[in-house]
């Protein structure tokens, strides 16, 4: 599955939305190719084939500040045969991020046409802790073209470059590269459907989330059967009806032959393109997706089936442990998730679901009546449903990083689930024991990447039979058991080294392949599930309306294959000019795409073709004369010359290669018919050499109007004051009429309509055939107000550059709020002019524009600064493509004032009171710290009047810097760091010569994949620590400024920690001891640390720990 993006995103878009790309040289502009972070279309698990040649390279750069080259490659390693090298951009590659990528290091000595496939991961590694090494992953097939494959934007180089980080120590970078090499099988010649019997779906554009789930759902034939009867009308149409356009989809997949397009579907739910672009959580998907199927058959013969499928019920239970108290709650689920953090198999996390919690001590149970009461909390299963969607949560948040992570544990999950084990330990008393929960495996899905996105596949066993299938967007093939269940555990795999001299030893290679959901079948319900689904089942006006799309689909294709025997000839006629100039078009004489066509068989003789064009216009054959249409250097289009009656005795096939060098499949012709003073048609006049066919267009500057009036064949030694009285004839004017000619000669890229001089030939003045004239009258006209365009060259100008322009407010960018008519040539100035006067504003400075990203459908995020474009042109530029769509918003200042300031959002920590407030401050650029601080004085509650304020750069619940009073607020950044103001205590005001001000962190420890990791929390403070003060000293001052009950404070641990590793202190240490002086203005890697829970409340984000990106919620409109 690829997604292709011709343009780099916006730099917030490119943080959030992991990109993978060739990397590229340009310095400006779009790079080559764009693609998210997804598993190539070109799937090379087509049949179960030998595992890959795999090995693993560490890369260690030394000196690495001191790179000066803007891109540095490793050395050559072998894998599969093939030479490869790492290539890094140690500044980036014009972004602000260390780019990376995995090099073919001979591909220029291969032969032509040469291809290679890999899937590969590249890493950073971390010298502190490697749980906090970056490691992305992807796979692509390397070719001439792209020889090299990775990530732009791999990690911040703010990161890199921080010493506190880990990832630079003693001036060492270290890469690691896993790659594995597979053989390219022939992707374009599988046919699913005579392989395997099923077609796949085609991808959206990162939309393989919801192909595999579709796929799921659709290989539950009694859920398909109850989508084939909802109700639904032949007037229905399936992009404004979730139901049909489901039933079509399923249809489809049923009957087509070859893979299935699901836009109508995204369509019926709203999404425009963005939606469909954006990798959704794919548990959300199923559930809004199921409740509205749910909502839609209310009412219907098929009410219900969604719960009876897949809702299960549990009771939530508290009971106490002292006194005969017991509370329950009943809780219906359509999917459960399951940990697989800390759990090694399906069994472990149904453990861990109904594991008993004791609610003792500090956090007893309130029992009405009773009291507090120790008690025992926890969870049964009251029932199970007949399909079991169980959700593993593979992606978890991190609290250290701030950030989601996906967990790649090894995770084993059974063929067949017995859900009454050890005597039903999951179920409730109230449970019916006469129901066996035993389940068999139908589906496993799978995802593929690392947490910014990836590749998502399903494996399914439609029929619960041995054979699996892997479900893999258009593609489908047969797999084995091992494929679908054991190599989909996920986590490492020890594989030996195939090319000696690097790493020797054997490595893990950490598969990132892994399950995320699966779906189970109960035994006892198989036979009503894996029911018979056939046309039967489906509305007849459904079958009916998708037997007419794929007889209609059966005929393009057939016309489509036909095509090298046929020529279309597109034929212009008077009729088409006079019907088009001065409404569809303006410049030249016809739009070709607007007038008959005609699709002949390339044999058929011309003359044969002329009888076709005597019956549809009822020319008779005699009577018609065919002129070819030439492009010319000024690329306008006119008739050329007449075709010769020797080549009217030529075949259409003959003719359209005579008179086309650009080898399409049209022959556009002009045909031309004269017409006697009985408007009946007449032969052709005699031309020859002399004789010139021109066209003519008027004009009038009252009415703004340019039509066609005719055409006639003039001398070329003639000149244009011979004409006058037939061209006041077309007109209908007065035969004295003054008039004044003009040649439109081009209009592409300016206009070019020059004035013709009615003493000089035609010869003279290089007309020739098939040129245009424009007329109008020579009256002058009062005034500009009553003609703004009184001749033809200014309204020729005018509508070259007309511009109609789309406006909508910034807050609502859906929604079009009115349009206005500007010019391409307008200033910056003349557009928020005009906007200012449409919507009543008085200063159009107030006025700030921001332009439209064409690929995203939305706003970019940085707006247009004041005047920093020229014309309205520029405005509405994207890339190659042009938008006619702008927003707007009105500032409460005027635009370069506010350019000229800075907004910070500051929260400001009371001394006394426990609370934060958040504080915009808006202030010059040039200002300073000192003027933040100033102006925040008067905006908050000081504990008293001569109290003293600080600002500080607080990260990942660090304090990293204390702002000097005099540095400049141009550069400070409020988007990934807290800035908190707080007041400065007394103490530190009169620091003695041997007291210390300390970094005081709270954390707590976690206990991941073996190693003892620490996680901070909280709010971190600066404390002063006199020479030889005891930690018996310290910790009741800390007690004091935090106000911890006793209770509470007694648990809690106090450590040294030094690059992240904690040292324990007893009572009896002197905590002074163990700081070295330091300068305060940076990130200290030595604080004391406050061990204890952390009780405050999580994150509103971190409640559903399996969303794993910054994605939007999913939402299914109709």
């Amino acid at each position: 599955m690829t997604m292709m993006t011709p343009a780099p995103l916006d730099q917030q878009q490119q943080e959030d939305e992991e990109m993978l790309v060739p990397h590229s040289d340009v310095v400006e502009g779009p790079q080559p190719m764009e693609v998210a972070q997804v598993e190539p279309a070109s799937t090379v698990d087509s049949q179960p084939v030998e595992d890959p040649p795999t090995m693993k390279f560490t890369w260690t750069i030394e000196n690495f500040t001191r790179l000066n080259t803007k891109k540095h490659y490793s050395d050559t390693f072998v894998v599969g045969g093939y030479k490869w090298r790492i290539l890094i951009f140690p500044k980036g590659n014009n972004v602000d991020y260390l780019s990376m990528y995995l090099d073919v290091a001979d591909s220029g000595t291969l032969p032509y046409g040469w291809s290679r496939y890999a899937h590969f991961s590249l890493a950073v590694v971390n010298h502190i802790h490697t749980k906090y090494s970056i490691r992305k992953d992807t796979q692509h097939q390397f070719n001439a073209r792209e020889s090299d494959w990775g990530f732009t934007s791999f990690m911040l180089l703010g990161d890199l470059y921080d010493l506190s980080r880990g990832y630079l120590v003693n001036d060492t970078v270290v890469v690691e590269a896993e790659v594995a090499v597979r053989k390219v099988l022939d992707y374009w010649s599988y046919d699913s459907k005579k392989e395997t019997g099923y077609v796949g779906l085609k991808n959206q554009g990162a939309t393989c989330y919801m192909n595999s789930l579709l796929q799921t759902l659709y290989h539950i034939p009694y859920f398909r059967k109850a989508v084939y009867h909802m109700p639904t009308t032949e007037n229905d149409m399936p992009s404004g009806s979730i139901p049909l356009a489901l039933q079509s989809l399923f249809y489809k997949l049923q009957y087509n032959d070859s893979s299935v397009a699901t836009k109508e579907l995204t369509k019926s739910f709203g999404w425009d393109t963005y939606d469909s672009f954006m990798q959704h959580d794919v548990q959300e998907l199923n559930r809004v997706l199921c409740e509205k199927l749910e909502d839609k058959m209310k009412g219907t013969v098929v009410e219900g089936t969604i719960q009876q499928l897949f809702e299960g019920h549990h009771m939530n239970y508290i009971e106490c442990i002292n006194v005969d108290y017991k509370s329950t709650r009943k809780e219906s689920f359509y999917d459960l998730q399951l940990d697989v953090k800390g759990c090694r198999d399906v069994y472990a996390s149904f453990d861990k679901y109904v594991e008993v919690e004791r609610l003792e001590g500090d956090n007893k149970y309130h029992a009405e009546e009773h009291g507090l009461q120790d008690a025992k909390k926890g969870v049964l299963f009251i029932d199970f449903p007949p399909v079991l969607q169980l959700q593993l949560k593979r992606f978890e948040y991190d609290f250290m990083r701030d950030t989601m992570v996906k967990i790649n544990d090894r995770y084993e999950f059974p063929l067949q689930l017995d859900l009454d084990r050890e005597n039903g330990k999951y179920l409730s008393p109230d449970s019916d024991k006469s129901v066996r929960n035993l389940y068999t495996l139908h589906s496993v899905l799978v995802h593929s990447g690392g947490v910014h996105g990836g590749h998502y596949y399903a494996f399914i066993r439609p029929t619960l039979s041995d054979q699996w299938y892997k479900f893999d967007d258009e593609r489908v093939t047969k797999e084995d058991v091992k494929r679908a269940l054991e190599e989909q555990y996920g986590g490492e795999e020890e594989l030996p080294h195939t090319n000696p001299g690097f790493n020797n030893t054997p490595f893990k290679f950490t598969k990132y392949s892994n399950a995320y959901m699966l779906v189970y079948i109960r035994d006892s319900d198989k036979d009503k599930i894996i029911c018979n689904v056939d046309e039967k089942d489906i509305a007849e006006h459904l079958r009916i309306r998708l037997k007419k799309e794929q007889e209609e689909k059966e005929d393009k294709r057939r016309y489509k294959a036909q095509a090298h025997l046929f020529t279309i000839i597109k034929v212009a006629r008077d009729e088409d000019l006079t019907e088009q100039i001065g409404r569809d078009i303006y410049f030249d004489l016809v739009d070709h795409d607007k007038v008959r066509s005609f699709r002949i068989e390339k044999q058929t003789p011309f003359n044969l073709f002329k009888e076709d064009v005597a019956k549809e216009f009822g020319i008779p054959v005699q009577f018609q004369r065919f002129w070819i249409w030439a492009k010319r250097q000024n690329h306008t289009y006119r008739p050329n010359r007449p075709l010769t009656p020797q080549e009217e005795t030529q075949s259409v096939g003959q003719l359209r290669e005579v008179s086309n060098k650009t080898n399409n499949a049209e022959l556009k012709l002009f045909l031309e018919v004269a017409f006697g003073p009985d408007l009946r048609p007449i032969p052709p006049p005699d031309k020859t050499k002399e004789d010139i066919l021109l066209f003519f267009k008027l004009y009038d500057p009252e009415k703004r109007e340019l039509r066609f009036v005719g055409r006639f064949f003039v001398k070329s030694s003639s000149k244009p004051a011979e004409i006058l009285g037939k061209l006041n004839q077309l007109a209908g004017f007065a035969p004295e009429e003054e008039i004044e000619l003009y040649e439109e000669i081009k209009f592409e890229p300016c206009i070019m309509c020059e004035h013709l001089d009615k003493k000089t030939s035609f010869r003279l003045s290089q007309i020739e055939d098939g040129d245009i004239i424009c007329f109008q009258k020579s009256t002058p006209l009062k005034s500009e107000e009553e003609c703004k365009y009184p001749d033809v060259p200014s309204f020729l100008e005018y509508v070259h550059n007309r511009q109609v322009v789309h406006f909508r407010s910034l807050e609502k960018p859906k929604e079009e709020d009115f349009s206005l008519e500007l010019s391409k040539q307008h200033t910056y100035d003349d557009v928020v002019e005009k906007l200012a006067r449409q919507i009543g504003l008085d200063d159009p400075t107030k006025i700030r524009l921001t332009a439209h990203n064409c690929y995203s459908q939305q706003p970019k995020p940085q707006p247009i600064k004041f005047r920093g474009v020229e014309h309205l042109t520029d405005m509405l530029v994207h890339y190659n493509q042009s938008s006619d769509i702008l927003y707007y918003e009105v500032l409460d200042i005027p635009l370069p004032e506010l350019q000229g300031l800075k907004n910070l959002k500051v929260a400001f920590h009371h001394a006394t009171k426990d609370e934060v407030v958040i504080h915009n401050i808006r202030l010059p650029k040039q200002s300073t710290v000192g003027d933040v601080i100033n102006v925040l004085k008067t905006k908050v509650e000081l504990s008293h009047p001569k109290a003293e304020l600080r600002l500080l750069e607080v990260f990942y619940h660090k304090i990293y810097k204390i702002f000097p009073h005099g540095e400049k607020i141009e550069n400070i950044n409020d988007q990934y760091w807290t800035l908190r103001a707080e007041e400065i205590p007394e103490e530190e005001k009169n620091l003695g010569l041997h007291d210390r001000l300390i970094h005081v962190y709270h954390f707590t420890k976690d206990t991941a994949q073996n190693q003892m990791q620490v996680q901070n929390f909280g709010e971190p403070f600066l404390l002063v620590i006199h020479e030889g003060e005891t930690l018996a000293e310290v910790k009741e001052r800390i007690q004091k400024k935090l106000q911890v009950p006793d209770e509470e404070f007694a648990k809690w641990k106090f450590a040294f920690l030094s690059l992240g590793r904690p040292e324990y202190l007893q009572d009896s240490d002197v905590v002074s001891s163990r700081f070295q002086r330091r300068d305060v203005y940076g990130a200290w890697e030595q604080y004391l640390g406050l061990e204890h829970s952390d009780n405050a409340p999580k994150r509103a984000y971190a409640a559903n720990q399996n969303r794993h990106t910054y994605e939007k919620p999913v939402k299914i409109y109709n």
